[in-house]
Parts: C-alpha cells; sequence; structure tokens
C-alpha cells in the first residue's frame, strides 16, 4: 500500500504542479497590479481545491483500471481483489485531500497578501469606463 501512496502523491502532485503553473501564469499576466494578480491566484486556487475535494470524493467509486496510478505501479502492487480496490480509493481520497489542503492554505495567503497590498494603498484594477 506504501507504493500505492507513493506513486499516487507523484500522480496527483505533478497534475497539481501543472495547475499552479498556469495559475501563476495568469498571475503574472496581472503582474501590472499586484493587488488583481494575487486576488486571481487565490480565486484559481481555490478552483483547484475544489476540483481536488470532487476528486477526493470520488475516487472511492472509480475504476483504479482507470487511473493515471494504475499505470505507475508494477504488478504485484495493483489491488486485485474488492477490499484491495477500496484501499486504493481510500488512498487517491486521502491524497487528493492532502493536496487540497496545502491549496487551500496556498489560497489563503494569496487573499491575504493581497488584504495587506490592500491596507498599504493599493487598489485592484478596474477597466477604464467607456
Amino acid at each position: 500500500m506504501d507504493e500505492i501512496r507513493r506513486v499516487a502523491v507523484g500522480c496527483i502532485g505533478r497534475a497539481v504542479m501543472f495547475g499552479s503553473l498556469a495559475i501563476g501564469c495568469v498571475m503574472v499576466g496581472f503582474s501590472f497590479n499586484p493587488v488583481s494578480a494575487f486576488r486571481s491566484g487565490a480565486f484559481l486556487t481555490l478552483t483547484m481545491v475544489l476540483a481536488l475535494m470532487w476528486k477526493a470524493t470520488t475516487a472511492a467509486f472509480k475504476n483504479p483500471k482507470h487511473t493515471e496510478v494504475w499505470l505507475y505501479l508494477d504488478e504485484k502492487s495493483r489491488p486485485a481483489d474488492a477490499s484491495a480496490r477500496r484501499v486504493f480509493g481510500t488512498i487517491m481520497g486521502d491524497v487528493y485531500r492532502l493536496y487540497a489542503r496545502i491549496a487551500l492554505g496556498v489560497a489563503v495567503g494569496f487573499f491575504l497578501v493581497s488584504l495587506v497590498l490592500m491596507l498599504f494603498g493599493l487598489e485592484a484594477y478596474r477597466p477604464p469606463a467607456n
């Protein structure tokens, strides 16, 4: 079961890393206004948290053969019977929740940075009115 957790942490971590890269690109796009950059990062990170929590909730019902983790496991580590599949779903849900907690902390940090910047007098971007 440790092998499943190790592979799941790697696969899910890679997916979260690519999502974080996309969020970082959006934040760089708003770099002309730091408050908007951190707000957009917080909002998008919260969206990622929701996706991770959804995946954690549905992980117990997903067929292990339809996951990326299954592809990286060797034959002896793959779950064969129903109880092993339940353990697989539990491990996947735990790993998704782990990354969701980390992402939630990052989102809160982004919101706090945007609030601190606003306390120092910076304002969020507002498009010019026509």
